[in-house]
Protein backbone atom coordinates (compact mmCIF):
# COMPACT_ATOMS: atom_id res chain seq x y z
CA UNK A 1 0.00 0.00 0.00
CA UNK A 2 1.30 3.44 -0.88
CA UNK A 3 2.57 5.51 2.03
CA UNK A 4 0.44 8.67 2.21
CA UNK A 5 2.15 11.74 3.53
CA UNK A 6 -0.27 13.80 5.58
CA UNK A 7 0.53 17.16 7.02
CA UNK A 8 0.72 17.32 10.77
CA UNK A 9 -1.21 20.35 11.95
CA UNK A 10 -3.80 20.41 9.18
CA UNK A 11 -6.71 20.06 11.60
CA UNK A 12 -8.86 22.99 12.69
CA UNK A 13 -7.20 22.78 16.14
CA UNK A 14 -3.89 23.91 14.66
CA UNK A 15 -5.54 27.11 13.47
CA UNK A 16 -6.65 28.27 16.90
CA UNK A 17 -3.69 30.58 17.14
CA UNK A 18 -5.09 32.54 14.18
CA UNK A 19 -8.53 33.08 15.72
CA UNK A 20 -9.64 36.65 15.62
CA UNK A 21 -12.41 37.20 18.14
CA UNK A 22 -14.87 38.58 15.65
CA UNK A 23 -18.20 37.59 14.18
CA UNK A 24 -20.36 38.77 11.30
CA UNK A 25 -23.91 40.01 11.91
CA UNK A 26 -26.32 40.14 8.97
CA UNK A 27 -29.87 41.46 8.67
CA UNK A 28 -30.92 39.69 5.48
CA UNK A 29 -33.82 39.48 3.08
CA UNK A 30 -32.92 42.50 0.95
CA UNK A 31 -32.15 42.36 -2.80
CA UNK A 32 -28.58 43.46 -3.51
CA UNK A 33 -28.10 45.91 -6.37
CA UNK A 34 -25.03 47.60 -7.80
CA UNK A 35 -21.47 46.76 -8.80
CA UNK A 36 -18.74 44.83 -6.98
CA UNK A 37 -15.13 44.80 -8.22
CA UNK A 38 -13.33 41.49 -7.77
CA UNK A 39 -9.87 41.39 -6.15
CA UNK A 40 -6.82 39.45 -7.33
CA UNK A 41 -7.01 35.66 -7.14
CA UNK A 42 -6.05 34.20 -3.76
CA UNK A 43 -4.77 30.93 -5.19
CA UNK A 44 -2.58 32.66 -7.79
CA UNK A 45 -1.34 35.31 -5.37
CA UNK A 46 0.04 32.92 -2.75
CA UNK A 47 1.86 30.86 -5.40
CA UNK A 48 3.33 33.91 -7.16
CA UNK A 49 4.38 35.65 -3.93
CA UNK A 50 6.30 32.55 -2.80
CA UNK A 51 7.67 31.87 -6.31
CA UNK A 52 9.09 35.41 -6.50
CA UNK A 53 12.06 34.39 -4.33
CA UNK A 54 13.34 32.22 -7.20
CA UNK A 55 14.37 35.42 -9.00
CA UNK A 56 16.99 36.50 -6.40
CA UNK A 57 15.91 39.99 -7.46
CA UNK A 58 13.15 42.58 -6.90
CA UNK A 59 9.62 41.74 -8.05
CA UNK A 60 6.62 44.07 -7.95
CA UNK A 61 3.31 42.21 -7.62
CA UNK A 62 0.15 44.17 -8.48
CA UNK A 63 -3.57 43.44 -7.91
CA UNK A 64 -2.65 41.57 -4.74
CA UNK A 65 -5.67 40.67 -2.58
CA UNK A 66 -5.27 41.91 1.01
CA UNK A 67 -6.30 38.71 2.76
CA UNK A 68 -4.75 36.74 5.59
CA UNK A 69 -3.30 33.98 3.35
CA UNK A 70 -1.36 36.60 1.37
CA UNK A 71 -0.22 38.32 4.57
CA UNK A 72 1.03 34.98 5.93
CA UNK A 73 2.89 34.30 2.63
CA UNK A 74 4.68 37.64 2.97
CA UNK A 75 5.47 36.95 6.64
CA UNK A 76 6.98 33.58 5.64
CA UNK A 77 9.34 35.48 3.33
CA UNK A 78 10.16 38.16 5.92
CA UNK A 79 11.05 35.40 8.40
CA UNK A 80 13.83 34.36 6.01
CA UNK A 81 15.25 37.83 5.46
CA UNK A 82 13.32 38.85 2.32
CA UNK A 83 12.49 42.56 2.19
CA UNK A 84 8.78 43.24 1.67
CA UNK A 85 7.46 46.74 1.04
CA UNK A 86 3.94 47.81 0.09
CA UNK A 87 3.97 50.48 -2.63
CA UNK A 88 0.19 50.92 -2.29
CA UNK A 89 -2.67 48.90 -0.86
CA UNK A 90 -2.58 46.19 -3.55
CA UNK A 91 1.00 46.46 -4.83
CA UNK A 92 3.97 44.94 -3.05
CA UNK A 93 7.69 44.98 -3.80
CA UNK A 94 9.46 41.76 -2.84
CA UNK A 95 13.28 42.02 -2.73
CA UNK A 96 14.73 38.53 -2.33
CA UNK A 97 18.33 39.34 -3.30
CA UNK A 98 19.14 38.36 0.29
CA UNK A 99 17.36 35.30 1.66
CA UNK A 100 18.11 32.55 4.14
CA UNK A 101 17.41 29.00 3.05
CA UNK A 102 17.08 27.78 6.64
CA UNK A 103 13.91 27.63 8.71
CA UNK A 104 13.74 29.89 11.76
CA UNK A 105 10.68 29.44 13.95
CA UNK A 106 8.18 29.86 11.10
CA UNK A 107 6.40 26.52 11.68
CA UNK A 108 3.34 28.22 13.17
CA UNK A 109 3.11 30.59 10.20
CA UNK A 110 3.27 27.72 7.70
CA UNK A 111 0.52 25.84 9.54
CA UNK A 112 -1.88 28.75 9.09
CA UNK A 113 -2.27 28.12 5.35
CA UNK A 114 -2.23 25.27 2.89
CA UNK A 115 -0.22 26.93 0.12
CA UNK A 116 2.93 27.42 2.22
CA UNK A 117 4.14 24.20 0.58
CA UNK A 118 5.00 26.24 -2.55
CA UNK A 119 8.02 27.45 -0.60
CA UNK A 120 9.43 23.91 -0.92
CA UNK A 121 9.47 24.03 -4.73
CA UNK A 122 10.74 27.62 -4.77
CA UNK A 123 13.60 26.98 -2.30
CA UNK A 124 14.60 23.74 -4.06
CA UNK A 125 14.89 25.74 -7.29
CA UNK A 126 16.93 28.52 -5.67
CA UNK A 127 19.11 26.72 -3.11
CA UNK A 128 18.85 23.02 -3.99
CA UNK A 129 17.42 22.44 -0.50
CA UNK A 130 14.32 23.37 1.51
CA UNK A 131 13.20 23.11 5.12
CA UNK A 132 9.61 24.33 5.44
CA UNK A 133 7.07 23.99 8.24
CA UNK A 134 4.19 21.64 7.42
CA UNK A 135 1.17 23.48 5.99
CA UNK A 136 -2.38 23.74 7.35
CA UNK A 137 -5.42 25.39 5.74
CA UNK A 138 -9.00 24.14 5.52
CA UNK A 139 -9.64 20.64 6.78
CA UNK A 140 -11.28 18.54 4.03
CA UNK A 141 -10.11 15.15 5.24
CA UNK A 142 -7.16 13.39 3.66
CA UNK A 143 -5.09 15.81 1.59
CA UNK A 144 -1.86 13.90 0.98
CA UNK A 145 1.16 15.45 -0.73
CA UNK A 146 2.31 12.27 -2.48
CA UNK A 147 2.21 13.95 -5.89
CA UNK A 148 4.39 16.85 -4.73
CA UNK A 149 6.96 14.45 -3.25
CA UNK A 150 6.85 12.15 -6.26
CA UNK A 151 7.60 15.13 -8.53
CA UNK A 152 10.46 16.44 -6.37
CA UNK A 153 11.97 12.95 -6.19
CA UNK A 154 11.70 12.52 -9.97
CA UNK A 155 13.76 15.73 -10.32
CA UNK A 156 16.45 14.25 -8.05
CA UNK A 157 15.52 15.56 -4.60
CA UNK A 158 15.46 13.55 -1.38
CA UNK A 159 12.36 14.37 0.68
CA UNK A 160 12.03 13.55 4.38
CA UNK A 161 8.84 14.28 6.33
CA UNK A 162 9.80 15.22 9.88
CA UNK A 163 7.09 15.71 12.55
CA UNK A 164 6.54 19.41 11.79
CA UNK A 165 8.85 20.04 8.83
CA UNK A 166 9.22 19.07 5.18
CA UNK A 167 12.94 18.59 4.51
CA UNK A 168 14.00 18.35 0.85
CA UNK A 169 17.47 18.44 -0.68
CA UNK A 170 19.10 17.81 -4.04
CA UNK A 171 22.84 17.45 -3.34
CA UNK A 172 23.64 16.75 -7.00
CA UNK A 173 21.27 19.46 -8.31
CA UNK A 174 17.81 19.05 -9.82
CA UNK A 175 17.59 17.33 -13.21
CA UNK A 176 14.75 17.55 -15.73
CA UNK A 177 12.47 14.51 -15.77
CA UNK A 178 9.08 13.22 -16.88
CA UNK A 179 6.47 13.48 -14.10
CA UNK A 180 3.03 11.89 -14.42
CA UNK A 181 0.44 13.10 -11.90
CA UNK A 182 -1.58 10.10 -10.66
CA UNK A 183 -4.38 12.50 -9.75
CA UNK A 184 -5.00 15.99 -11.12
CA UNK A 185 -3.53 18.22 -8.42
CA UNK A 186 -3.26 22.01 -8.72
CA UNK A 187 -0.83 22.27 -5.81
CA UNK A 188 1.46 19.52 -7.07
CA UNK A 189 1.38 20.83 -10.64
CA UNK A 190 2.49 24.30 -9.50
CA UNK A 191 5.03 23.03 -6.97
CA UNK A 192 6.78 20.68 -9.41
CA UNK A 193 6.72 23.43 -12.05
CA UNK A 194 8.50 25.77 -9.58
CA UNK A 195 11.18 23.21 -8.78
CA UNK A 196 11.72 22.39 -12.48
CA UNK A 197 12.26 25.99 -13.67
CA UNK A 198 15.98 25.95 -12.83
CA UNK A 199 16.54 22.17 -13.15
CA UNK A 200 19.12 20.98 -15.64
CA UNK A 201 17.33 19.85 -18.80
CA UNK A 202 13.66 19.46 -19.74
CA UNK A 203 10.81 18.50 -17.41
CA UNK A 204 7.45 17.32 -18.71
CA UNK A 205 4.46 17.27 -16.33
CA UNK A 206 1.68 15.02 -17.65
CA UNK A 207 -1.93 14.93 -16.40
CA UNK A 208 -1.33 18.47 -15.18
CA UNK A 209 -4.05 20.65 -13.63
CA UNK A 210 -5.63 23.24 -16.00
CA UNK A 211 -6.72 25.86 -13.44
CA UNK A 212 -6.28 29.56 -14.25
CA UNK A 213 -3.88 30.00 -11.33
CA UNK A 214 -1.59 27.33 -12.80
CA UNK A 215 -1.50 29.43 -15.99
CA UNK A 216 -1.01 32.67 -14.05
CA UNK A 217 1.94 31.24 -12.11
CA UNK A 218 3.51 29.98 -15.35
CA UNK A 219 2.98 33.38 -16.99
CA UNK A 220 4.65 35.09 -14.02
CA UNK A 221 7.65 32.74 -14.19
CA UNK A 222 7.94 33.19 -17.96
CA UNK A 223 7.91 36.97 -17.46
CA UNK A 224 10.87 36.39 -15.10
CA UNK A 225 12.77 34.48 -17.80
CA UNK A 226 11.54 30.90 -17.35
CA UNK A 227 10.76 28.68 -20.36
CA UNK A 228 7.39 27.05 -19.65
CA UNK A 229 4.91 25.97 -22.33
CA UNK A 230 1.57 24.16 -22.22
CA UNK A 231 0.22 25.60 -18.95
CA UNK A 232 -3.56 25.23 -19.02
CA UNK A 233 -3.34 21.90 -20.88
CA UNK A 234 -2.69 18.29 -19.79
CA UNK A 235 1.02 18.55 -20.58
CA UNK A 236 3.37 21.26 -19.29
CA UNK A 237 6.91 21.42 -20.64
CA UNK A 238 9.63 23.26 -18.71
CA UNK A 239 13.09 23.87 -20.17
CA UNK A 240 15.44 24.63 -17.29
CA UNK A 241 17.12 28.05 -17.21
CA UNK A 242 20.14 29.19 -15.18
CA UNK A 243 18.67 32.39 -13.80
CA UNK A 244 15.48 34.42 -13.42
CA UNK A 245 15.12 38.19 -13.18
CA UNK A 246 12.71 40.53 -11.40
CA UNK A 247 9.51 41.73 -13.03
CA UNK A 248 6.35 43.76 -12.45
CA UNK A 249 3.33 41.46 -12.68
CA UNK A 250 -0.44 41.80 -12.04
CA UNK A 251 -2.39 38.89 -10.49
CA UNK A 252 -5.48 37.71 -12.41
CA UNK A 253 -8.98 38.33 -10.93
CA UNK A 254 -10.33 35.77 -8.46
CA UNK A 255 -12.89 33.55 -10.20
CA UNK A 256 -14.12 32.06 -6.91
CA UNK A 257 -14.77 35.46 -5.37
CA UNK A 258 -16.57 36.41 -8.60
CA UNK A 259 -18.60 33.20 -8.56
CA UNK A 260 -19.54 33.76 -4.91
CA UNK A 261 -20.89 37.23 -5.73
CA UNK A 262 -22.79 35.90 -8.76
CA UNK A 263 -24.53 33.34 -6.55
CA UNK A 264 -25.19 36.08 -3.98
CA UNK A 265 -26.94 38.15 -6.66
CA UNK A 266 -29.12 35.21 -7.65
CA UNK A 267 -29.85 34.26 -4.02
CA UNK A 268 -31.01 37.74 -2.98
CA UNK A 269 -33.06 38.43 -6.11
CA UNK A 270 -31.21 41.61 -6.95
CA UNK A 271 -29.12 42.74 -9.89
CA UNK A 272 -25.38 42.59 -9.34
CA UNK A 273 -22.65 43.56 -11.77
CA UNK A 274 -19.39 41.76 -10.99
CA UNK A 275 -16.50 43.71 -12.54
CA UNK A 276 -12.75 43.09 -12.97
CA UNK A 277 -13.36 39.49 -14.02
CA UNK A 278 -12.32 37.19 -16.85
CA UNK A 279 -15.77 35.92 -17.98
CA UNK A 280 -14.36 32.75 -19.58
CA UNK A 281 -13.11 31.58 -16.17
CA UNK A 282 -16.73 31.74 -14.95
CA UNK A 283 -18.32 29.69 -17.76
CA UNK A 284 -19.10 26.61 -15.64
CA UNK A 285 -20.76 28.80 -12.97
CA UNK A 286 -22.76 31.10 -15.25
CA UNK A 287 -23.99 28.11 -17.28
CA UNK A 288 -25.53 26.56 -14.15
CA UNK A 289 -27.03 29.87 -13.02
CA UNK A 290 -28.71 30.24 -16.41
CA UNK A 291 -29.95 26.64 -16.18
CA UNK A 292 -31.59 27.59 -12.85
CA UNK A 293 -33.34 30.56 -14.49
CA UNK A 294 -31.05 33.47 -13.63
CA UNK A 295 -30.28 36.05 -16.32
CA UNK A 296 -26.58 36.49 -17.13
CA UNK A 297 -25.17 39.39 -19.16
CA UNK A 298 -21.48 39.51 -20.09
CA UNK A 299 -19.09 42.06 -21.46
CA UNK A 300 -15.28 42.08 -21.73
CA UNK A 301 -14.47 42.40 -18.03
CA UNK A 302 -17.81 42.10 -16.21
CA UNK A 303 -20.70 39.68 -15.67
CA UNK A 304 -24.14 40.82 -14.45
CA UNK A 305 -26.62 38.49 -12.75
CA UNK A 306 -30.31 39.15 -12.10
CA UNK A 307 -33.39 37.07 -11.29
CA UNK A 308 -37.06 37.77 -11.80
CA UNK A 309 -38.90 34.60 -10.79
CA UNK A 310 -38.18 31.54 -8.66
CA UNK A 311 -35.07 29.47 -9.45
CA UNK A 312 -35.27 25.92 -10.80
CA UNK A 313 -33.58 22.75 -9.58
CA UNK A 314 -30.21 21.74 -11.04
CA UNK A 315 -27.73 18.85 -10.86
CA UNK A 316 -24.02 19.59 -10.46
CA UNK A 317 -20.83 17.59 -10.01
CA UNK A 318 -17.73 19.51 -8.98
CA UNK A 319 -14.65 18.71 -11.05
CA UNK A 320 -11.20 20.11 -11.83
CA UNK A 321 -11.17 23.14 -14.15
CA UNK A 322 -12.84 23.75 -16.58
CA UNK A 323 -15.54 21.82 -14.67
CA UNK A 324 -17.67 23.29 -11.90
CA UNK A 325 -15.25 24.32 -9.09
CA UNK A 326 -15.18 22.49 -5.76
CA UNK A 327 -14.64 25.90 -4.14
CA UNK A 328 -18.19 26.84 -5.25
CA UNK A 329 -19.82 23.74 -3.73
CA UNK A 330 -21.10 25.32 -0.45
CA UNK A 331 -22.32 28.55 -2.06
CA UNK A 332 -24.21 26.61 -4.75
CA UNK A 333 -25.79 24.37 -2.11
CA UNK A 334 -27.35 27.51 -0.58
CA UNK A 335 -28.80 28.47 -3.95
CA UNK A 336 -30.18 24.95 -4.46
CA UNK A 337 -31.91 25.28 -1.08
CA UNK A 338 -33.66 28.43 -2.32
CA UNK A 339 -34.72 26.85 -5.65
CA UNK A 340 -37.86 24.88 -6.51
CA UNK A 341 -37.62 21.09 -6.67
CA UNK A 342 -34.89 18.61 -5.71
CA UNK A 343 -31.30 19.24 -6.78
CA UNK A 344 -28.25 16.99 -6.45
CA UNK A 345 -24.73 18.17 -5.72
CA UNK A 346 -21.92 15.65 -6.14
CA UNK A 347 -18.42 16.45 -4.88
CA UNK A 348 -15.81 15.18 -7.32
CA UNK A 349 -12.66 16.59 -5.68
CA UNK A 350 -12.58 16.53 -1.84
CA UNK A 351 -13.95 13.72 0.31
CA UNK A 352 -15.13 15.83 3.27
CA UNK A 353 -16.61 18.95 1.70
CA UNK A 354 -20.12 18.71 3.17
CA UNK A 355 -19.35 19.51 6.82
CA UNK A 356 -21.16 22.84 6.36
CA UNK A 357 -24.51 21.10 5.70
CA UNK A 358 -25.37 20.93 9.42
CA UNK A 359 -25.00 24.73 9.60
CA UNK A 360 -27.40 25.22 6.67
CA UNK A 361 -29.88 22.86 8.33
CA UNK A 362 -29.99 25.28 11.28
CA UNK A 363 -31.39 27.78 8.76
CA UNK A 364 -34.12 25.40 7.60
CA UNK A 365 -32.37 23.76 4.65
CA UNK A 366 -33.42 20.20 3.77
CA UNK A 367 -30.25 18.41 2.70
CA UNK A 368 -29.38 14.72 2.83
CA UNK A 369 -25.75 13.70 2.34
CA UNK A 370 -24.81 10.18 1.24
CA UNK A 371 -21.13 9.70 0.54
CA UNK A 372 -20.06 12.42 -1.86
CA UNK A 373 -23.57 13.42 -2.97
CA UNK A 374 -25.97 15.84 -1.34
CA UNK A 375 -29.67 15.76 -2.23
CA UNK A 376 -31.09 19.24 -1.71
CA UNK A 377 -34.84 19.75 -1.42
CA UNK A 378 -35.69 23.34 -2.23
CA UNK A 379 -37.37 25.15 0.67
CA UNK A 380 -37.93 28.50 -1.06
CA UNK A 381 -36.64 30.59 1.84
CA UNK A 382 -34.08 30.13 4.63
CA UNK A 383 -34.44 31.28 8.24
CA UNK A 384 -31.99 33.52 10.06
CA UNK A 385 -29.88 31.67 12.66
CA UNK A 386 -26.58 31.52 14.50
CA UNK A 387 -24.07 29.55 12.41
CA UNK A 388 -20.33 28.92 12.06
CA UNK A 389 -17.90 29.37 9.18
CA UNK A 390 -16.32 25.90 9.25
CA UNK A 391 -13.89 26.68 6.43
CA UNK A 392 -13.23 29.41 3.89
CA UNK A 393 -15.89 28.60 1.28
CA UNK A 394 -18.39 27.32 3.84
CA UNK A 395 -18.03 30.72 5.48
CA UNK A 396 -18.85 32.42 2.18
CA UNK A 397 -21.92 30.18 1.91
CA UNK A 398 -23.09 31.29 5.36
CA UNK A 399 -22.87 34.92 4.18
CA UNK A 400 -24.95 34.06 1.09
CA UNK A 401 -27.50 32.25 3.25
CA UNK A 402 -27.60 35.05 5.82
CA UNK A 403 -28.16 37.75 3.20
CA UNK A 404 -30.93 35.68 1.56
CA UNK A 405 -32.71 34.91 4.86
CA UNK A 406 -35.10 37.35 6.55
CA UNK A 407 -33.93 38.45 9.99
CA UNK A 408 -30.67 38.44 11.96
CA UNK A 409 -27.97 35.87 11.22
CA UNK A 410 -24.75 35.65 13.22
CA UNK A 411 -21.67 33.92 11.81
CA UNK A 412 -18.91 32.79 14.17
CA UNK A 413 -15.34 31.63 13.35
CA UNK A 414 -15.05 34.26 10.62
CA UNK A 415 -11.24 34.06 10.52
CA UNK A 416 -11.77 31.39 7.85
CA UNK A 417 -13.55 33.92 5.61
CA UNK A 418 -10.76 36.47 6.09
CA UNK A 419 -8.32 33.98 4.56
CA UNK A 420 -9.82 34.36 1.10
CA UNK A 421 -12.17 37.35 0.69
CA UNK A 422 -10.71 40.84 0.68
CA UNK A 423 -12.73 43.58 2.36
CA UNK A 424 -15.92 41.54 1.92
CA UNK A 425 -17.95 43.55 4.46
CA UNK A 426 -17.40 46.88 2.69
CA UNK A 427 -17.93 45.34 -0.74
CA UNK A 428 -21.30 43.94 0.30
CA UNK A 429 -22.34 47.12 2.13
CA UNK A 430 -21.73 49.04 -1.11
CA UNK A 431 -24.47 47.04 -2.87
CA UNK A 432 -27.03 47.38 -0.10
CA UNK A 433 -26.23 44.58 2.35
CA UNK A 434 -26.90 45.13 6.05
CA UNK A 435 -23.75 43.36 7.25
CA UNK A 436 -21.09 44.18 9.80
CA UNK A 437 -18.10 42.65 11.55
CA UNK A 438 -18.15 43.00 15.33
CA UNK A 439 -15.47 42.25 17.89
CA UNK A 440 -16.46 39.86 20.64
CA UNK A 441 -15.37 41.36 23.99
CA UNK A 442 -12.49 39.44 25.56
CA UNK A 443 -14.29 39.27 28.90
CA UNK A 444 -16.94 37.04 27.30
CA UNK A 445 -14.19 34.53 26.61
CA UNK A 446 -12.79 34.89 30.12
CA UNK A 447 -16.23 34.01 31.51
CA UNK A 448 -16.64 31.15 29.06
CA UNK A 449 -13.25 29.68 29.88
Amino acid sequence: MKNHHHFPGSSPDSERITLRMEKIIIHGGKPLTGEIAVSGMKNAAVAIVLASVMTEDKCVIENLPRISDVDISLELLRARGVRVKFLNRTTVEIDSTVMDSELYGEDDLARKMRASYYLVGALLARFGKARVGCPGGCDFGARPIDQHIKGFEALGADVVMEPDVINASASDGLKGASVYMDVVSVGATINVMLAAVKADGVTVIENAAHEPHVVDTANFLNACGADISGAGTDTIKIKGVKQLHGVTYAIIPDMIEAGTFLILGAATGGRLKISNVIPKHLDSITAKLEEMGATIEQDDEAVTVSTTGPLSRVNIKTQPYPGFPTDMNPQMCVLMSLAQGVSTLTEGVWENRFRYVEELKRMGAKIKVEGRTATVEGVGALNAAQVRALDLRAGAAMIVAGLAAEGRTEIDEVHHIQRGYEDIIHKLESVGADIRMVSIPDNLFDKAN
